[in-house]
């Protein structure tokens, strides 16, 4: 997510786009979303298509539901599934509030719509946003409750936290495939205490994280979730700091919202990164202008061509339900005047 927020307001906002304009199967996706795959192959076979879909309860619970292509209402996890969607990501804040759009997403209620996600047979990502609202690129803010602490003191919140929400997710048997232990961390985490600036502190906390995630749930791949990475210093920025502090992950995820003829690029720069500290990869969200449906598409298919051909593990469209009014973000995949998916989906079927 960047640095522009959601909005009912119906201002489009959150993020600019780059300028260059059944359960078997869904075990099935995730035990290859875990495998280390050795050549570009190998990692096509077992490629994620995935979705962030958040914003689901609070717009069924205004009233909004989905159609499929040919205008017949159905359960949005089951439309879904019809484009070969196999893994929902889904965010958590701190201490949201009862804001529809920017609030929300409280741990209880992510367990709660995780349980459907699981039911319907596919794979959870779970994204911690270490913030009571949206955190990304630009902007890190620690939770309201944890700003004037100490590091030390903020180390401990930091684990008590990763630790309970971890144990209600494992306490509803939905324990993620993937953990993000923050969103966008290109400038560290909970800022300034976990300022990439200040490298040993940031890696201190992530390093919290990571061990409470795997304390509670060993099987989880935890990821480092960075944006942009067209700017190839800035990945190497944070990683080469991350790592050379002992910094703990298991996957690099990456944001790119860029058009098709940059996607090769930005996708050769992601195995680059991770290839540099040996990790998987996968690319944990994309979108695009729903107001220019052909041209996402095909960023879309251009996306995933290049992510199966460099090894990427996976894709996934951020927030593609959202309709106006309840938001007026303009770069989801459906249509709001009909409740259909619009021709963006089919990018899916089609790479």
């Amino acid at each position: 997510m960047s640095s522009l927020q959601a909005s009912g307001s119906g201002q489009v906002g959150r993020r600019t786009l780059l300028k260059a304009t059944t359960a078997t199967a869904g075990a099935i996706a995730a035990a290859a979303a875990f495998a280390e795959l050795e050549t570009p192959a190998e990692a096509a076979a077992g490629f994620v298509k995935g979705v962030d879909v958040s914003w689901v309860p609070q717009m069924e619970a205004r009233g909004f539901s989905w159609k499929n292509a040919s205008g017949q209402k159905q359960d949005l996890l089951t439309i879904l599934q019809g484009y070969g969607i196999a893994a929902v990501r889904l965010r958590t804040f701190v201490n949201p509030s009862s804001s529809p759009t920017d609030g929300h997403c409280g741990i209880n209620e992510v367990a709660a719509f995780a349980k459907r996600v699981k039911a319907a047979g596919m794979s959870i990502m779970l994204d911690y946003m270490f913030g009571d609202t949206w955190n990304s690129v630009g902007v890190q803010n620690p939770p309201a409750a944890w700003k004037n602490m100490s590091y030390s003191q903020m180390l401990a919140a930091m684990s008590a936290y990763v630790k309970q929400t971890m144990t209600v997710m494992k306490n509803n048997d939905v324990l993620p495939t993937w953990v993000q232990i923050g969103n966008e961390t290109n400038s560290g985490i909970c800022r300034p205490v976990g300022s990439v600036s200040n490298p040993a502190q940031m890696t201190g906390l992530f390093n919290a994280a990571y061990t409470q995630v795997k304390a509670v749930s060993p099987n989880s791949t935890v990821c480092i979730h960075l944006a942009q990475p067209q700017k190839y210093d800035v990945m190497t920025t944070f990683f080469s700091r991350y790592a050379a502090g002992g910094g703990k992950w298991d996957m690099s995820v990456f944001s790119s919202y860029g058009s098709a003829d940059v996607a090769p690029g930005i996708v050769a720069n992601m195995r680059k990164i991770s290839d540099a500290y040996g990790k998987p990869f996968l690319q944990s969200e994309f979108g695009g202008r729903v107001d220019r449906a052909s041209s996402t598409r095909a960023a879309l298919v251009a996306y995933t061509k290049a992510l199966k051909a460099e090894g990427g593990q996976g894709i996934f469209y951020w927030e593609p339900e959202c309709m106006t009014p309840f938001t007026g973000y303009g770069m989801g995949a459906w249509d709001s005047a009909t409740n259909r998916p619009t021709v963006i989906m089919d990018g899916f079927t089609q790479a």
